[in-house]
């Protein structure tokens, strides 16, 4: 094989001329905020502040804070990180509320991003607002937080499940009164890619956005794809959270996001790509929410490889069954022994000592490897998920704990 010869394909550069994609893009980052309404996640104002240091630390220039009205704490968690001199700018959200909006004014926070709801469904049921007055609420907040001096990004919940007319005019309306930048969300994860781009595509033709950024929920497995479709249409602020964390099913996560942009399109994200395994397991201890073992990127697995014609391809060269080296995410590659283990990761593993057996004694030792990989109980792994699954089907305040809550509170509940 010649040294010019490419060992593998490329095929991303022969669509590129197909993309728009911007030429800055800027992570907007929701872990703090969307991440932590994940259920039973909740992080102290201390580590909402670690994980805020830790993302500026890599590169991340958008981080959402959260919502300073739910609370005093978290008032003073947001607050706190916009006074931390983060290079990070902190964004708080509000409701198309003024009370809200004042809080985020309050808190010191450069950034603002207010949203309300666009769908029938969710006017009828859960504003009961109507089209003008939902149109009405946004325009003076938005007016408000300009005249604050807040950067004001403006967001609908449930965006692409809404009246495209309605879309067009409360978008179109709130940039002319001052709306810097422009958020759309498929808040319950419907869209697939192909029709994403063909949204997008009528969005922009209509509403002509200065600046656009996307949500994107992960019902269906498709956050990740839905975002990088939005990026391939010219959206600037991809919002991500780590490990894909977030309501129901999550968010688009922001390893692969990130890792996708930077191997797969050769974008240039000004990103610490070798930190980002880093950051996901502070979230993970921080959230209490374990990373699947499989999960792209970050699982425990992700650089992991115990059967035989893998693990003897990789020993030969990695590209064989690693898209990307795992020091490129601070990761380390993993040979595992078990039932599908070959004899080449045998000879690898004691290549490491110094020792070289010859074939007969690999042979021995490889029928001893697999013996005990099928012969071992999984009672501990029976009794790890059934201890998983009391933790995560319920999770939150139990049921007896808020029993006695109403009953401190002197109210008699029949049996």
């Amino acid at each position: 094989m010649g040294a010019e010869e490419n060992l593998v394909e490329d095929y991303h550069a022969r669509t590129a001329a197909e993309r728009r994609i911007a030429p800055r893009i800027e992570f907007w980052d929701e872990t703090l905020r969307d991440g932590e309404q994940m259920p039973g996640v909740h992080y102290s104002p201390e580590e909402k502040l670690r994980i805020a240091e830790l993302l500026s630390e890599i590169g991340v220039p958008i981080i959402d804070a959260g919502i300073p009205v739910v609370s005093a704490e978290e008032a003073a968690s947001v607050h706190r990180l916009a006074h931390a001199g983060l290079r990070a700018k902190v964004l708080g959200s509000a409701r198309t509320v003024p009370g809200d909006v004042e809080a985020v004014i309050r808190s010191g926070a450069s950034h603002i991003a207010i949203f309300v709801a666009a769908s029938n469904v969710h006017l009828k049921f859960k504003l009961k607002m109507t089209q003008e007055e939902v149109l009405e609420h946004a325009l003076a907040c938005v007016r408000r937080a300009k005249e604050a001096g807040l950067h004001t990004s403006f967001v609908t919940e449930d965006t692409v499940r809404a009246p495209f007319e309605f879309v067009e005019r409360l978008y179109r309306e709130v940039q002319n009164a001052g709306a810097d930048r422009l958020v759309v969300a498929d808040t319950v994860g419907i869209m697939t890619p192909l029709t994403f781009r063909w949204w997008l595509g009528e969005f922009q033709r209509r509403v002509r956005p200065k600046d656009l950024s996307v949500h994107c929920h992960n019902d269906f497995g498709l956050a990740t794809a839905n975002t990088l479709t939005a990026v391939e249409m010219g959206a600037v602020a991809p919002h991500t959270c780590v490990n894909g964390l977030g309501e129901r099913s999550g968010n688009a996560a922001f390893e692969e996001v990130a890792f996708a942009l930077e191997r797969l399109y050769g974008v240039r994200t000004g990103l610490k790509l070798d930190r980002i395994y880093e950051v996901s397991r502070l979230v993970e201890e921080l959230s209490g929410i374990p990373v699947p073992a499989n999960k792209a990127l970050v699982g425990y697995f992700s650089f992991s490889h115990e059967a035989g014609i893998h693990t003897h391809g990789i020993l030969a060269h990695t590209a064989t069954y690693e898209p990307m080296q795992p020091e490129a995410i601070g990761r380390e590659r993993q040979m595992i022994l078990g039932k599908h283990t070959g004899k080449a990761a045998l000879a690898e593993k004691l290549k490491g000592k110094g020792i070289a057996a010859p074939d007969p004694v690999l042979s021995e030792i490889l029928r001893k490897v697999k013996e005990a990989s099928e012969s071992r109980s999984k009672e501990e792994l029976r009794r790890f998920l059934r201890e998983y699954r009391s933790l995560f089907e319920r999770p939150g305040i139990s049921d007896d704990e808020f029993w006695k809550m109403v009953a401190d509170a002197g109210i008699q509940v029949a049996a």
